[in-house]
């Protein structure tokens, strides 16, 4: 997966709300989706996060997971390719 396969900061207006993303119900989207946003943020993007408990993580991997938990991060999936399409040699 490349990293413009989330919709970074710089694309959303500033003080914009954004809709929610779709669920999430595949274990291992998940986990890609989270480990492409941590990575954004190691590399210096907002936290989405509202700090509203006080109980905010630190570690840039938790904040990637809670975003992706609470659908506040965007993606998009590669089109479907399909085998059938593969000429055979």
């Amino acid at each position: 997966m490349a990293d413009d396969v989330l919709e970074t900061d710089a694309e959303a207006p500033e003080g914009a709300e954004l809709p929610q993303a779709p669920p999430i119900v595949d274990r291992f989207l998940f986990v890609d989706i989270a480990a492409l946003r941590a990575k954004q943020l190691r590399k210096g993007a907002t936290p989405r996060l509202r700090h509203e408990s006080g109980t905010t993580p630190t570690k840039a991997e938790r904040i990637a997971m809670e975003e992706v938990r609470q659908r506040l991060v965007h993606y998009d999936l590669p089109a479907f390719k399909s085998r059938s399409t593969v000429p055979q040699a």
